[in-house]
């Protein structure tokens, strides 16, 4: 009897905990089930968007690629552009997508919306090595408009470590254009040495270098 009484007890002191405490059990673990559930979903949807933008950009890729593009084509490739962008802010894919669009831009001849999207890309980019190649085409595009001034601006500071040689063309070419042949003669050679160092090709480089002749003769 002893034994009877000590398993009704503790099974009257289980009914007690469970009216104290199985409704918040329950909802914890429904929270817990949902959270997963809620988490999976999460994972699935980001999967979806980024094969939805790998899509899209491929398409683009496809376009940008041909040789040259009529009206239409243009339409398409901006209208890929703008869905990215529009879809997928703030992704790789959208960044890139934002260098093609202002390279097609150039090759149409517009340079004015090609600065303005490499501007834009500088500015808002939050991956730091699409941020210097946008410097980079930027910084061209401004010595295309005979503007070598603001290219040596753009260009301050530090870019990411394999496109230095370009860099060092580039402000070369700028310094050149102000008349600094001293200072367009160190770049040169820097973008050499750079190039050398990480193996890789920088055409026309010594041309420019041999072009300025021998040191001194700019004194």
């Amino acid at each position: 009897m002893a034994e009877l009484r000590t398993e009704e007890e503790q099974l009257e002191a289980l009914k007690r905990w469970w009216k104290e405490n199985g409704m918040a059990l329950v909802a914890g673990v429904v929270l817990a089930a949902a959270g997963l559930i809620g988490w999976n979903a999460w994972q699935s949807y980001q999967a979806n968007q980024a094969e939805a933008a790998s899509i899209r950009y491929q398409q683009l890729i496809g376009l940008a690629s041909q040789e040259r593009l009529d009206e239409a084509g243009l339409a398409e490739a901006q209208r890929l552009v703008d869905e990215i962008t529009d879809a997928h802010d703030g992704t790789l894919y959208a960044d890139l997508s934002r260098l093609i669009e202002a390279r097609l831009a150039v090759e149409a001849g517009d340079r004015v919306a090609a600065r303005a999207v490499l501007g834009d890309l500088v500015q808002a980019s939050e991956n730091a090595y699409v941020r210097d190649l946008a410097r980079l085409r930027l910084a061209r595009l401004q010595l295309a408009d005979d503007e070598p001034a603001a290219a040596v601006a753009t260009l301050e500071g530090e870019l990411a470590e394999a496109l230095g040689a370009q860099r060092a063309e580039l402000i070369g070419d700028a310094r050149l254009a102000l008349g600094e042949v001293a200072a367009a003669r160190g770049a040169y050679r820097d973008a050499l040495s750079l190039a050398e160092r990480h193996g890789q090709a920088l055409y026309g480089v010594q041309l420019k270098l041999d072009d300025l002749g021998q040191e001194g003769a700019d004194q």
